[in-house]
């Protein structure tokens, strides 16, 4: 069996991570309706928390795998030659690692 990310691997990381991210901006809607943050300080009182940094890391993760899957697929059907496709490809992955380790950045100087 291959280990590679294709598949069912990728269809099971598109569905997941849409419903989890679905679930999440579901969840802050109905959140900041309820209990508004009017303020930089209670806003930042409240993504200093460690659960809400948690549930946002785990957002971006789902949204970069996410990201990840679906741009991949796209230039896997309709870049060619195939030496465009992999500098495209690793283009996208240096793109989104970069974004990653600057959301890791930001979530943990929110903690310090």
């Amino acid at each position: 069996m291959s280990k590679r990310f294709t598949g069912l691997k990728a269809w099971w990381v598109q569905r997941v991570s849409a419903v989890y991210m679905l679930c999440f901006v579901l969840f802050l809607l109905v959140s900041f309706a309820l209990h508004p943050l009017q303020t930089y300080p209670r806003w930042h009182a409240w993504m200093a928390r460690p659960s809400t940094s948690a549930a946002f890391m785990v957002f971006f993760v789902a949204l970069l795998g996410h990201m990840w899957v679906g741009l991949r697929d796209v230039l896997l059907d309709y870049a060619r030659p195939a030496g465009l496709r992999r500098v495209l490809l690793a283009t996208v992955a240096f793109g989104l690692l970069g974004m990653a380790l600057w959301l890791l950045w930001i979530l943990l100087r929110l903690q310090a």
